[in-house]
């Protein structure tokens, strides 16, 4: 295409986000193509994104907790999952987990964050009982727990509905649902990166009941693998529809492939470049969703802070003891501490905003901790 078409074209599309006009799938795929030049799709994410939270990044203190590695899908995606009776294979005793959510409550954590491999042999009285205990024992934390992948193999375990499921877990103590397992939702890309894992259609229906039921929950993309362009933009397009038919969706968290340790090791990482328009695009086209997330354990310290101006206003938070990334080659650091989370806010040319999981901001005093406003 020609110079000047392209600059025509690019300023079409900015003349529909500065109007909050919806994008659609054409021009979306169009932002991805490499002459289209990424620092101008950068500024147009960063004028969403500042018309929605001015200054403000935000960030939480949580810790993660993956109960067991054991799974019976294997997707050639992940490194993390596990045969039984593998080397590395764990499960995790109630002690260990009740032991885990007593050092992230006593170390002033708002939400602890649970999802691991799907167990062929765990009954499912034990995923209840573990949300139920850790909710007695530390009611104030938030547990936001269990992809739309899990939900959906209790549902078959226990021969029960996914609302019966969700219903139960609620009623334990469940807060919110994270947005693990959708990858990319095309059939023939999902044959090749998970292909014995639920469906799209799933996935998707497991937040609509969800969102009915009254849980708010988050949306992932695993990109940087065999998929294209036009995937991705198929993949937001389903969000964004069904965050307009429920709006529970809180956040979009665009996951960057790790390749190591996997079954498609021979691929090559998505580059930072990649990552930084991912983000902007997500933030331009889930023009429903109110945050957009550089989970920077995924995106690496250094690229979440720069999507902190391309797009995205949430680097997640402190993150302890995470497993899943880590085990496919990511170098992120095991943990970050509040002050390097507001350092690189600030640096970014940010205000930083503690928020609980529902995004609302806390006040604290050390590990003493509030909601503002409650």
């Amino acid at each position: 295409m020609p110079v000047m078409a392209r600059v025509l074209e690019l300023e079409a599309i900015a003349e529909k986000v500065e109007a909050g006009r919806r994008l659609t799938e054409a021009e979306g795929e169009r932002l991805f193509d490499r002459d289209v030049d990424l620092h101008a799709v950068g500024r147009l994410a960063q004028a969403v994104r500042r018309r929605r939270h001015g200054d403000v990044a935000y960030y939480n203190i949580n810790a993660h907790l993956n109960p067991t590695n054991v799974c019976v899908y294997r997707c050639p995606l992940c490194a993390y999952s596990c045969d039984p009776g593998d080397a590395r294979a764990y499960v995790m005793a109630l002690d260990a987990i009740l032991a885990c959510a007593d050092e992230a409550a006593s170390s002033g954590c708002t939400e602890l964050h649970i999802v691991g491999g799907v167990h062929p042999e765990q009954p499912y009285e034990w995923y209840v009982e573990m949300i139920r205990s850790i909710h007695q024992a530390y009611p104030r934390l938030h547990l936001k727990a269990w992809t739309a992948v899990e939900i959906a193999w209790f549902a078959r375990l226990a021969e029960r509905t996914v609302e019966g499921v969700l219903g139960e877990m609620i009623e334990a103590g469940l807060g919110s649902l994270p947005g693990g397992g959708a990858e990319i939702f095309d059939a023939a890309v999902r044959r090749q990166i998970a292909p014995r894992k639920p469906d799209a259609e799933t996935w998707l229906d497991v937040h609509r009941t969800a969102h009915r039921l009254g849980l708010r929950s988050n949306a992932t993309m695993l990109y940087g693998h065999v998929e294209r362009p036009r995937h991705r933009i198929d993949h937001l397009v389903r969000l964004r529809r069904l965050q307009d038919e429920t709006g529970g969706f809180q956040a979009f968290v665009p996951l960057s492939f790790h390749p190591h340790g996997t079954g498609l090791s021979h691929l090559r990482p998505a580059s930072g470049l990649d990552d930084l328009r991912v983000v902007a695009i997500s933030r331009l086209m889930l023009d429903n969703f109110d945050h957009i997330k550089a989970y920077w354990v995924s995106l690496g310290v250094g690229t979440a802070q720069i999507a902190v101006a391309y797009g995205a206003d949430d680097l997640d938070g402190t993150v302890r003891q995470e497993r899943i990334h880590h085990d496919a080659g990511s170098s992120a650091p095991d943990m970050l501490t509040v002050d390097q989370l507001e350092r690189l806010i600030r640096e970014a040319g940010c205000r930083p905003v503690e928020r609980d999981t529902l995004y609302r901001p806390v006040r604290r005093q050390g590990a003493e901790w509030e909601v503002a406003g409650s």
